[in-house]
This record gives structure tokens, C-alpha cells and sequence, in this order.
């Protein structure tokens, strides 16, 4: 987007605008448990932002980024993850597309950090109604490890044609979206002491995705505190089904100490970077479906048993 636009739009933001201050309904309940107990909410931090949805221009400008009330630490780096989401109709309950993504730039050293970027979403007039904005703030040690603070949600349906919006929300604990589905299936080797995971499908709801670009698989494989070494699938093409049709072996320690996680990672590649599609994660002490299989898996010794799991962004 060329200058003059974004000047155009920042003149536009400088006008009066609706200023929305909100908090979560989860926050004020736990207050109310909290004040029985003689506790204090532990906050985790505001985050102020001024939103344009310019119909002419099917375009939505994110600006003003600027958070306060953080978990103070020591010299710490700080960044807010933008993400456009938007809901398709589907089998897959809470089933979401990933439009868009963009990262701030990093704050150093600061308690109120001001990001100061400016964000453009390419959106159609109808697209409004169905889309969602999620902001995640990112905390950054010295050992560069990130850790997700919190995240503010939007349903662009709050927003009026060419009225700019100010929010000023409280930080969530963050979740995941939906964005997919992979069928994987798990063999148990016990005289081996092996696990097999077959890598069969995956489901992609990326509008982005095309043939000319590359997708992989990234198996990882976890029991208590050891990990396996972590296998890679061969390239594919990245369209909406994607066939890999192939197994990872893994060494595992003797029962009872089955309790193991595996995690599917999907990448999508392209001429000089790669990002996340979603990933999977199963195990015996994940969710109930990822669970069930796995107690399938164990019941089913050297037989493959196979299963969709949803993948998660």
C-alpha cells in the first residue's frame, strides 16, 4: 500500500471516532471468586487499537497498536501477532480460515510498548460479516523464547463503513482455531519398543494454498522428558487434500511408560520462507479424541488404527 493511502486513512482515523473499553465476562466472574477467596484477578495486560473498514477501498486498516499493564519482568522484547480469520460453513465445528497474517515490529525494554505499525487487509464488503481479527502479544526472553501474554479477539461485524473504531481490551488467555484436519494413524510395537505413525491426509483451508508451492510434515515424538529425534515428510503439492500416504518409526520406552505425545507439524514452503499451517497433537493425556485413539492404538497391538484429528493454529 503506497503512502498517500495510508495518510489518507490516518486522516480519516484522526476524526471523531467510537471509543469502545471492554472487558471480558470471564474476568469480572472470576473477580467475584476471587473477592470470596481474599484474591486479587491476576491481570494480563491491555491492549489499545483503532480499527477503519473503508468500503471503497474493500480494505481494513489496523493502526495505533499500544499495550500496557503487561506482566512486568526483566529486559524483556514484545510484539503483537495479527491474524484475519474467517468461518467456513462446515462438518468441522469452529472450522476457520487463515486470510491473513502479519507480526508488529518488537518493542525492547518497555512497559507500555506503542508498535506503530500499520496493517492493511485486503476484505470484500461481504466478508465482513463472517471474518474475525485476533491479536496475540508475544513476550521475547534474551535466549529469544516466545511466550503468548494474552490475545484480544474481534467479529468485524461490530464495525461501521468509513467510522473508525478505537478499542481498549483486556487480555485473554489465548486459544486455538481450527483450520483444518489430518488423519493420522498410530501402530503400537511393543516387542520393538516402536511406535508407528502413519502421516495418510490432511485437510487445508488456506486461500492461499496452490500447487506451486510446497507443503511438509514435521513429526515429533515426546515421552516424559525424552524426545525423539524429529522426522520430516517428503514435499508436496499444497492443495485443499493433501496426500502423504506415509509411516515414522519411533523408539519408545517398555510399558507402562507408554504415555508419550506425538505432535504433527504442517509447513507450507515458498521461494524464502515457510509458516505454520496448523499442527496436531496426540497423546493419552491430550483431548478426549486424541485420547480415545491413542487408547485404541494400545489395544490394537501391531495393528494400525487410524483417525481425523483437527488441526490447530
Amino acid at each position: 500500500m503506497d503512502r498517500l493511502t495510508v495518510e489518507v486513512l490516518q486522516t480519516e482515523l484522526d476524526a471523531p471516532c467510537t471509543c469502545l473499553i471492554s472487558s471480558s465476562s470471564r474476568t469480572e466472574d472470576f473477580s467475584s471468586t476471587s473477592s470470596d477467596l481474599g484474591l486479587l484477578p491476576r491481570s494480563r495486560g491491555t491492549l489499545k487499537f483503532s480499527l477503519l473498514y473503508c468500503r471503497e477501498r474493500c480494505e481494513l486498516l489496523l493502526t495505533g497498536l499500544e499495550a500496557w499493564g503487561l506482566p512486568s519482568r526483566e529486559c524483556t522484547e514484545s510484539a503483537v501477532r495479527v491474524r484475519l480469520l474467517r468461518h467456513i460453513p462446515s462438518h468441522i465445528p469452529g472450522l476457520q480460515c487463515m486470510v491473513q497474517e502479519w507480526k508488529s515490529r518488537v518493542v525492547k525494554n518497555c512497559c507500555r510498548p506503542a508498535f506503530g505499525d500499520h496493517f492493511v487487509f485486503s476484505l470484500q464488503d461481504a466478508e465482513v460479516e463472517k471474518s474475525t481479527l485476533k491479536l496475540e502479544v508475544q513476550r521475547f526472553d534474551k535466549y529469544s523464547r516466545n511466550a503468548v501474554l494474552g490475545e484480544v479477539r474481534v467479529t468485524l461485524s461490530e464495525l461501521k463503513a468509513s467510522q473508525s473504531l478505537v478499542l481498549c481490551k483486556e487480555l485473554q488467555k489465548t486459544t486455538k482455531d481450527v483450520v483444518g484436519e489430518v488423519l493420522v494413524s498410530l501402530k503400537c510395537l511393543p516387542i520393538s519398543q516402536r511406535i508407528e505413525v502413519g502421516l495418510l491426509k490432511a485437510k487445508t483451508t488456506s486461500p492461499r494454498s496452490t500447487a506451486e508451492n510446497n507443503v511438509y510434515a514435521r513429526i515429533d515424538v515426546s515421552c516424559r522428558r525424552h524426545r525423539e529425534k524429529h522426522q520430516k515428510s517428503r514435499p508436496r503439492a499444497h492443495t485443499p487434500l493433501i496426500i502423504f500416504n506415509e509411516t515414522f518409526l519411533f523408539h519408545m520406552p517398555e510399558p507402562p511408560a507408554w504415555d508419550c505425545t506425538v505432535l504433527v507439524s504442517i509447513y507450507e514452503v515458498d521461494s524464502d520462507s515457510r509458516h505454520l499451517i496448523g499442527q496436531a497433537t496426540l497423546g493419552k493425556r491430550r483431548a478426549s479424541e486424541a485420547a480415545d485413539h491413542w487408547g485404541l492404538m494400545i489395544k490394537s497391538i501391531q495393528q494400525p488404527v487410524a483417525k481425523w484429528h483437527p488441526l490447530l493454529i
